[in-house]
This record gives structure tokens, C-alpha cells and sequence, in this order.
């Protein structure tokens, strides 16, 4: 039995956007996010420090990146209410 290892995650930068991702290790992109002008997404590199608002494990990437590519067509107000 392979272990679900793939997830989708929601971050606030410091201009207050929100920014989609897919990852299997979130705590490494997160630290890329915030530290790496290499490995960081050029979106976040440019909206230092970005903050960790959500994730959500999934079965594997291709579920991760529709539920990325869904996520990304949601409105602000319906990104914020997942992460109460």
C-alpha cells in the first residue's frame, strides 16, 4: 500500500495574495518559498515572507493538480473559507 504523499496548499503573501501550490513535502516549500531564489516559485520570491494558510493531502499528482487547477478558479472569499 502506497502512502498518500502528494498535497495541495493556499499561501498569503506579504502584499496579502493567495497562492496555490503541489507538493509532497509542504514544510520543504515552504522554507523554499521563503528562503530559496532558486527553487521558490517567481510569484512568492517577489511577495516575501509567505505565510502557510492551508493543505489538504490528496490520492497523487494528478489529483493534487486538479485540485490545484479548481482552487486556483475559486474566488478570494471561497480560498479564505477553506482554511476555516
Amino acid at each position: 500500500m502506497q502512502i498518500n504523499n502528494w498535497f495541495v496548499y493556499l499561501l498569503r503573501c506579504a502584499d496579502d495574495s493567495l497562492y496555490t501550490g503541489v507538493t509532497t513535502d509542504v514544510e520543504r516549500r515552504l522554507a523554499e518559498h521563503n528562503h530559496s531564489n532558486s527553487r521558490g516559485a517567481r510569484y512568492t520570491r517577489a511577495r516575501r515572507p509567505v505565510e502557510l494558510l492551508y493543505h489538504e493531502n490528496v490520492a497523487d499528482r494528478a489529483a493534487a493538480c486538479r485540485r490545484e487547477a479548481a482552487i486556483r478558479r475559486y474566488s478570494r472569499s471561497e480560498k479564505l473559507a477553506l482554511t476555516q
